[in-house]
Formats: structure tokens, sequence, C-alpha cells
């Protein structure tokens, strides 16, 4: 027979938005129960370690990109250090350095308005731009956004930029712990003051009605749990009954129907059907020797349009021997997701790119690292966008339900920070706002 828990607030999810509304929601007094299908907690922040280099491999979301206030609190608070990205840029057409600056027309990104709402492919179609700038610029609008140019709106892309202007989302840096040692923070914080975590509970159904939240999760396949202390809860069939629910599971979670919500809450089931959940797959490889810095000393990033894997980064200003390639896309799609076959690929691009035989660099290779977010079935893409005609979407998922369902993700950020951890962490701390709003929830 199923197991029954009653606290006052389910949170389903233990990326960085359930984490922290989790944590707001008890240290506020609540009896919470967080429910997470994988073996450790963080979701899309996913950090690994190798003997041979000090800084961790990230499997998933690895910059902190600008200056939002909420997430450097937090990183301060957890007692972590950042370093700034630095260091040049580099860009190879055919094999060949080429200018970064010549024909990219990235100031042509700077007309656009927004008004009216078109998918960036139409726009772009629109400008007559020369066929070597419109391809630079859709596989840069692509990459970023993990997006297709034929979806994503133009009106949530000047949004974007808006709100990445008013944090110096120019700027990068890097957790040099580790992104998911600020994810094990907010989970020890949420278990000091008496939350509950549930790991390895698969959510399989969410039925409700107006102050009455049932989900039934299973146990998930996913073995070895790591030796958190805090887990505290063996692993069973488990029915969860609760007033409310923060549902912080990701975007291609919902849309997959792995997670079913019964009834469909027509104003946010509607909502999230609109939004999209974008692909990207990354790879980093781990070498002997940093070999780049014989031709670029100071490399931060390299680009090339003509090869596959096209984007490329570096540890700058670190000078960790390791390399980190990127597609993001409709071209994220065609990369396979077997290890062995990504790996050659990335390195075939890598040796073309600085004229040598692919097999002078394996020898030189240790270790490489990544992870298939598609094909998860607790994430099923890698972050969202905002297709045309969705620019209001995230508004709507923002709205408490009959003050019962609160969703938090990425996928909710009304600020325009789709995507980004700090959108997340907002979000979470949103719902959590709301779910308290009610009278009753505290323990007296």
């Amino acid at each position: 027979m199923p197991r029954s828990l009653t606290p006052d607030i389910l949170v389903l999810g233990a990326g960085i938005a359930g984490l922290s509304a989790a944590r707001a929601l008890a240290e506020s007094g609540a009896h919470v129960a967080l429910l997470e299908a994988r073996d450790r907690v963080g979701g899309r922040v996913h950090s690994v370690r190798h003997p041979a280099c000090d800084l961790p491999f990230e499997l998933g979301a690895e910059f902190v990109h600008g200056v939002p206030p909420e997430l450097h609190a937090l990183i301060h608070e957890a007692g972590l250090t950042l370093f700034e990205r630095e260091g040049e840029h580099a860009c190879f057409e055919n094999g060949a350095s080429a200018d970064c600056e010549d024909g990219r027309g990235f100031s042509l990104l700077e007309q656009m308005t927004g008004e009216p709402d078109e998918t960036f492919a139409e726009w772009i179609a629109a400008q007559h731009a020369p066929g070597q700038a419109a391809a630079w610029l859709t596989g840069y609008v692509e990459g970023f956004n993990a997006a297709d140019a034929g979806v994503i709106g133009t009106a949530a892309l000047v949004k974007q930029q808006q709100a990445e202007e008013a944090i110096e989302g120019g700027r990068a840096f890097r957790v040099q712990e580790g992104y998911q040692r600020l994810a094990e923070f907010l989970c020890e914080r949420f278990v000091a003051a008496g939350g509950e975590l549930h790991l390895q509970n698969a959510v399989q159904r969410v039925e409700w009605q107006p102050g009455s939240v049932r989900v039934t999760t299973r146990p998930s396949p996913e073995s070895g749990t790591p030796d958190y202390s805090w887990n505290r809860h063996p692993v069973h069939t488990t029915v969860f009954e609760a007033p409310r629910c923060v549902v912080a599971l990701p975007l291609g979670v919902l849309q997959s129907h792995r997670a079913l919500i019964a009834p469909d809450p027509p104003v946010a089931g509607a909502a999230f059907r609109r939004m999209a959940m974008g692909t990207a797959v990354r790879i980093s490889l781990l070498f002997r020797e940093a070999f780049w810095r014989d031709r670029f000393p100071d490399v931060s990033f390299f680009f090339t349009r003509d090869l596959t894997p096209g984007v490329w980064w570096t540890t700058s200003p670190r000078t960790d021997p390791v390399l980190t390639a990127w597609v993001g896309g409709p071209r994220a799609l065609g990369i396979p997701a077997e290890m062995d076959l990504f790996q050659d690929l990335a390195l075939n691009a890598l040796a073309r790119i600085f004229g040598r035989h692919p097999e002078t660099l394996r020898p030189l290779l240790v270790a490489s690292f990544a992870h298939d977010w598609q094909s998860d079935p607790y994430s099923r893409g890698a972050y969202s966008y905002a297709p045309k005609g969705a620019l209001h979407a995230s508004d709507d998922l923002a709205q408490p339900v009959e003050e019962t369902l609160f969703f938090a993700g990425e996928h909710t950020d009304t600020t325009g920070h789709w995507g980004t951890v700090h959108g997340a962490l907002r979000s979470g701390l949103r719902a959590a706002s709301q779910a308290l709003a009610p009278a009753g929830t505290a323990r007296s």
C-alpha cells in the first residue's frame, strides 16, 4: 500500500527554483516536503570532479550571467567563490582565423524592436541582411537561446536583451567550488529549518482541487544516492497530500506529461504549452596540456560557423587545460547522444580549427564530460524560451491557481531572464511568497 504523508506545502522538483522556494517556506515555519526524482539535488545544475583538475566540470548550468542581486547574495551567503570570465574572442572561417567583427552584423540586432512580434527567422529575412551576416546572427540566436529561429519571438528577444543590460549581462562568472554546491547549500538550509527531502521520488500524478493537492510518486530508477546526511527518507511508492503545492518541475517534463496535472489548470496549462523547451548539448574535454594557448594565450571563446560544434570556451583567466564545446538550437538535435561519438565529433572540429590531425589530439585527452539533457526524463531539454506570440505566457504561469498550485522554474520568470539560474531563483522566491499568502500556512 502507498504511504501517505501530509505536510503543509509540497514542493515538486529540487532544482534551484524548488530549493529556493522550499527553503523560504521552511524558514517561515511551514512543514514542507520537497520531492525530487533524481538521486541528487540541483536539477539542471550538475557539477562533477576529476582528480586531474581543480575546477569542477559543469554538465548543466555553468555561468553566473551578470550581477543579479539575489544570486550574488546567495553565493556570498553560501561562502562560495566567484571568478569573472576574461579573455579575447577568436573566430574561424574555413579553418582559418577570421575577424570577429567582419560580416557578423551584430549591430543589426540593435534595430530589433519586437513590434510586431514575429519569429527571428521572419525578422532577419525582412532585414535583407547579407547571407553571411544572416547566418552568423541566426547561429548566435539559436546557440545562445537553445532555440529554433523559426519559433523564438522577437518580442521575447528584445525583453531578454533589456533584462540582460539591467544586470550587466555581458559579464560572466563561474563558481569556483562548483555550481552544485549552491544547490546543496540551499538544501542544507532547508533541512536545517525542518524541511523533509525525498530523493528518488518521481512525480507521476498531481491531482488537485481548491485547497487540496494529492501527489503520487514512484521510485525513480536512478541509483547510487549521494551520502547526503540530510537525506533521511527511504524511497517508497508514496501519496503526499497538502493544502498547497509549488510545482517547480522543468517545462520539458510538464510538456511531456510525465507528471500529469489533473484537472488541467486552464490558464497555466495553456501557458506552459505556449512556451518552448530549447535543445542544447555540450561536452567538456580535459587535456594533458592547454595546447591552444601557444596560438591564443588569452582566448576565452572561439567561434566557427562552418563546423560543429561551432562554439568553444576555455576557463580563462584560469589556465586549466579544459575546452568546452557547445551546440544549441536545431543543430543540437543532430549531435549523437553516445559519448564516444560526440567526443569524436568535437575532436575532429577542434583539429580542423587548429590545423591538426585528430589523432594528434587523442593522446592529449584525459577525460570528457557530457550529459544528454534532451533524453533525460527529468529535464526533457536544456532551458526554455518564448516563441512568437508567447511573450506573456510566463506571466500567466506566475499567477497562483486557486491559491493551491504555484508554478516556479526559469520558464515562469516574468522579468525576461528565461533559461537562467537567477531566473529560476527569482521564480522560487516569488512562488514561496505566494504560497505563504493564504492564512494558516505556518505552524503555531
